[in-house]
């Protein structure tokens, strides 16, 4: 793609975005999120009315006297896009590849964050860390995010989520939020996930393709996997393939839902056809709502 097109379509994808940013997001987004970090601020005597959880043991036996640490919420978070960019997700068959809905999504929480004085940062991986770029503040970062989104020529085709998870948990030590924006198209990434939640606040948002979940009528298909290579004839003309797919899917579906729903890691799936503004906005909703219950 030429340095011209990919201006004119970050131009794009900016001004799109702006008006979600501004009218939708922008309050949910700090509603949720402002004020979930906390950094160390001093020790001081412990005074009446003070918790003894905020006690600090080491200080104290010390001093013979209890001391307390104070904490101060943090004025900035460091928001992290983990982002797909296998070949699977170069799939679209109707409004949107994948691919593209993957990057206006990471555009307008990427601005919200920017919104909120938060920093932004990206990590792009396929079945390796392709490419890293740390949490910054300003509308650069994000320009530069949604830039290396699109210049993104992927080294190879297949996914591992494990592999992107364990890198971004060992480099990140800071409490951080994380957005995992695949189709989670693959396995064994939910032990190293898990682990990953317990540190940071972790959400997934699953980009998908109605015709992956429904086989449409439309006689002899040739499939071709992108990640495996492999190719598959089907006629989806008969009723009994359509049904059987569609069992497999269901089973798939309630497999990948228990996983989460066991890792406590929300999963929110977008499809390519159909607006994504309110999905995310019912999804912030919820969180502001179960976060004012605790």
């Amino acid at each position: 793609m030429e340095t011209a097109d990919i201006i004119k379509r970050i131009r794009k994808i900016e001004i799109t975005t702006r008006n979600l940013v501004n009218d939708l997001f922008s309050g949910e987004y700090h509603s949720l999120f402002k004020g979930q970090g906390l950094e160390f601020s001093e020790v001081r005597e412990y005074q009446a009315g003070d918790s003894f959880k905020q006690i600090d043991w080491n200080v104290t036996a010390r001093h013979g006297y209890p001391y307390i640490k104070k904490f101060e919420e943090t004025r900035e978070l460091n928001v992290l896009f983990l982002v797909d960019g296998s070949a699977s997700t170069l799939f679209g068959s109707r409004s949107f590849l994948k691919s593209e809905l993957i990057t206006e999504i990471t555009a307008v929480l990427s601005f919200s964050a920017l919104s909120n004085n938060d920093k932004v940062g990206l990590l792009l991986f396929t079945d390796e860390v392709e490419k890293y770029i740390p949490p910054r503040k300003g509308r650069k970062s994000a320009l530069r995010i949604l830039r290396d989104i699109l210049y993104f020529e992927p080294k190879s085709v297949k996914t591992n989520i494990k592999i992107a998870v364990e890198y971004i948990y060992r480099l990140t030590k800071k409490h951080s939020i994380i957005f995992i924006i695949s189709d989670f198209q693959d396995e064994n990434f939910e032990d190293s996930l898990k682990l990953l939640a317990k540190k940071h606040d972790v959400i997934a948002l699953r980009i998908l393709d109605k015709a992956e979940i429904d086989l449409p009528a439309a006689g002899i298909l040739h499939l071709h996997d992108p990640e495996t290579g492999q190719n598959l004839t089907v006629n989806s003309s008969s009723r009994s393939v359509r049904e059987k797919y569609a069992q497999a899917i269901q089973k798939q579906e309630k497999e990948l839902k228990e996983k989460f729903r066991k890792m406590k890691i929300e999963l929110v799936t977008l499809f390519t056809d159909e607006p994504y503004a309110p999905e995310l906005r019912k999804f912030f909703k919820f969180r502001i709502r179960m976060k004012n219950k605790r």
